[in-house]
């Protein structure tokens, strides 16, 4: 599949507009988050342009990673999430910003809400760039660069299978 069989459902403008308005709402908040914990690997691109948008409105964060894994090489999510790196010490009593890519059925994000928390979290505040919005999700983004998209979606950091996670912008598969 190349670049151009694929049209874009966000191009790298919408993108960028949306990861500043995100980063405008987030410094707005009465209590700031003061470090932030991306989901890798879908979430890695993402994470990059928020945290410097972030920083652009005097924000900046320090940074730790989550490595959660519910889809491995399939299109639906498969199993239990699986923890192949957890939060680290310097999560307890911070606010933590989650950070991924895509919020399908909320079971990655949710493990990841549940990690934090055990991890002694006082505080956690989730951004994807998608929200799907799905019927029995086992949750809802607190902020989401986009909503409502029922495609299967790759690019800016999201893949099929690890294909297609370096387009710049967001595209639906299938």
């Amino acid at each position: 599949m190349t670049r151009e069989q694929l049209p874009a459902l966000f191009t790298e403008v919408e993108i960028r507009a949306r990861v500043a308005d995100l980063a405008r709402a987030i410094a707005a908040m009465t209590d700031v988050p003061d470090i932030a914990l991306p989901i890798l690997v879908g979430g890695f691109v993402f994470a990059a342009d928020l945290l410097r948008a972030l920083h652009s409105c005097g924000v900046s964060l320090p940074v730790e990673f989550l490595q959660l894994r519910s889809y491995g090489d399939k299109r639906r999510a498969q199993g239990e999430v699986s923890v192949l790196i957890g939060p680290g010490e310097n999560v307890r009593g911070r606010h933590v910003l989650l950070i991924d890519g895509v919020l399908d059925h909320g079971r990655t994000l949710a493990s990841a809400r549940n990690l934090a928390v055990s991890a002694g979290a006082r505080a956690v505040t989730s951004v994807v760039a998608i929200d799907k919005r799905r019927a029995g999700a086992l949750l809802t983004a607190d902020f989401a660069a986009f909503t409502g998209i029922a495609h299967f979606v790759v690019g800016y950091g999201m893949d099929d299978a690890g294909r297609l996670r370096a387009l710049p912008y967001i595209a639906s598969v299938g």
